[in-house]
């Protein structure tokens, strides 16, 4: 089933929002229902695909049957941009100036490789899309014609080594079916993030996924052990062995790489026996700041538990921490909420469980028990869909997120906060702005902000300086411009302040070996040299 085209997901789970919420978006922030709803997709005006007749032949013979390579329209709308909320914004009004030229879903590393080579001789650019989730502008290149490679038919599980405890598996796989096929042999990837019902193993590596349990399992780039990747220069495999000295560990040059330096084909990463229990549970803190030093303790003294998040107090007010109870009054909203999950074994998840309590007590933590956390567990997924409900009410809602060490996260929370609040509140349209803890490492933490305000008379134009303003407040404060999201189009410009140009250097030289008529994706990640 393909996602939404101008939303998010299954359309079969939307709902509206509740009336409470309406209300308080109204009295709040004075949010008012726009007069128009999305286009309907039969009515938007698609150009004619700008391929020649002779790259179209090209393309159409490096595949097994002539129909995988489709222009249709609705197609390719389905494959305009990703899921942003300017990128949805733009979809629902018909705008589709930066449609692919075509869509192919090649079936083999070797297709992928014939394709390539095509698009290098062709001049076509050429974007690797797997679950379609990029909320950074990674599936917009900077070139007018461009093919989008859907590597849905690449969806297998190749291998898996009991005795190693490792699993090679397609791009295409996405996580759910990914996870399916792990637990009928006992293992998991322990890989959920809030993308996890339609996002793919292939997305996961090149954008340096991390999920919701990676205080537990890790992030994705810490679970990849191998990569196989086409290039238009031929097969690039990185990594053999669980570690090495055998130079530079090029698997790191992969992961994050977003498609601009090939298209990944497999990926081997190491996967953990199925938990025999999972429990999470709500912890009440009375402020952020005393949440976080909590959440720092466990992190770097341990025990560390699975899952470690901390809404701050106007995500908890609000109820942002539990998607399918937002608004509701009977939510508690006193303090803030930390969801703390436990997986494994029953002896050992009863064992982290025992000394995170005395470790959050200690803190000035008030355990609430099972109920929060089960409802998280219930609606960890359920977020986008609300961000959808937001806009269908006339509602901007936007997120973005960054790490940084725990020495330097007050400021970035301050800093960020304060760059949204201000750039919207002069603009005439002031925010609700929250924040959690998702991700926590020894010695630092990612924050993931969401951002809700009306939308202005021009929504996308709106929300420009506000981006820029926290981009700007990320780096200044020494955060990263991102800690899961990626680079895409959207990020390049302050990656490239963040890596300097040395390391961009570096990358673009890297670029060049690999893609020498750089249609890999061009404008992503790094800016756009022509050969």
């Amino acid at each position: 089933m393909d996602m939404l085209w101008s939303g998010w997901g299954d359309p079969a789970k939307a709902a509206p929002l509740p009336g409470t919420v309406t209300g308080l978006l109204r009295d709040l922030l004075g949010v008012t229902p726009r007069e128009h709803g999305p286009a309907a997709l039969e009515d938007i005006a698609v150009p004619a695909s700008p391929l020649t007749d002779d790259a179209r032949r090209a393309l159409a013979a490096c595949l097994d049957d002539p129909a995988h390579l489709r222009t249709d329209a609705a197609t390719r709308v389905r494959h305009t941009r990703g899921k942003s909320t300017p990128d949805l914004l733009r979809i629902r009004a018909g705008e589709v100036d930066d449609i692919p030229a075509a869509v192919l879903l090649p079936g083999t590393h070797d297709e992928v490789l014939a394709v390539l080579r095509v698009c290098a001789e062709h001049q076509v650019a050429a974007v690797p899309f797997g679950g379609g989730t990029s909320v950074v502008g990674g599936l917009a290149p900077e070139r007018t014609t461009f093919v989008a490679l859907d590597l849905r038919r690449m969806d297998a599980l190749l291998g898996l080594d009991e005795v190693s405890r490792t699993a090679t598996l397609q791009p295409g796989l996405r996580a759910p079916r990914a996870e399916a096929l792990l637990n009928e042999r006992g293992f998991t990837l322990g890989h959920f993030p809030q993308s996890y019902e339609w996002a793919t193993i292939g997305g996961f590596a090149a954008a340096r996924s991390s999920g919701q349990a990676s205080a537990g399992y890790g992030r994705f780039d810490e679970m990849v052990l191998g990569l196989t990747v086409a290039t238009p220069e031929g097969t690039w495999d990185a990594g053999r062995a669980p570690r090495s000295a055998a130079g530079p560990d090029l698997r790191q040059l992969v992961l994050g790489s977003e498609g601009a330096l090939g298209v990944i084909t497999s990926v081997t990463v190491r996967i953990r026996p199925l938990p025999q229990r999972r429990l999470y549970e709500g912890w009440r803190f009375a402020s952020f700041e005393a949440g976080a030093a909590a959440l720092r303790a466990l992190a770097q003294d341990g025990p560390r538990p699975t899952v470690l998040r901390l809404s701050d107090e106007t995500e908890t007010f609000v109820g942002l921490a539990h998607p399918d109870r937002i608004g509701d009054a009977a939510t508690d909203s006193a303090g803030c909420m930390a969801i703390v999950g436990y997986e494994g074994t029953e002896a050992d998840t009863e064992r982290c469980r025992a000394g995170a309590h005395r470790v959050l007590l200690a803190a000035g933590g008030e355990c609430a028990g099972t109920e929060p956390g089960d409802r998280w567990a219930h609606g960890r997924y359920d977020a986008p869909y609300l961000r959808d409900a937001l806009l269908d009410a006339g509602a901007f809602a936007e997120t973005l997120e960054t790490a940084a060490f725990w020495s330097a996260l007050p400021e970035l929370y301050r800093s960020v906060r304060q760059a949204l609040t201000t750039t919207l509140t002069d603009a005439g349209t002031p925010p609700l702005v929250m924040c959690h803890i998702s991700h926590v490492y020894e010695n630092g933490a990612s924050l993931y902000f969401t951002v809700v305000s009306a939308q202005g008379e021009d929504p996308v134009a709106h929300w420009a300086p506000a981006k820029h303003a926290a981009n700007e407040a990320i780096l200044a404060a020494g955060g990263t411009i991102s800690h899961h999201h990626g680079v895409g189009t959207d990020h390049r410009d302050w990656y490239v302040r963040e890596a300097g140009p040395l390391g961009i250097r570096v990358l673009q030289a890297a670029k060049a070996a690999l893609d020498p008529a750089a249609v890999l994706n061009p404008g992503v990640l790094v800016p756009v040299h022509h050969p």
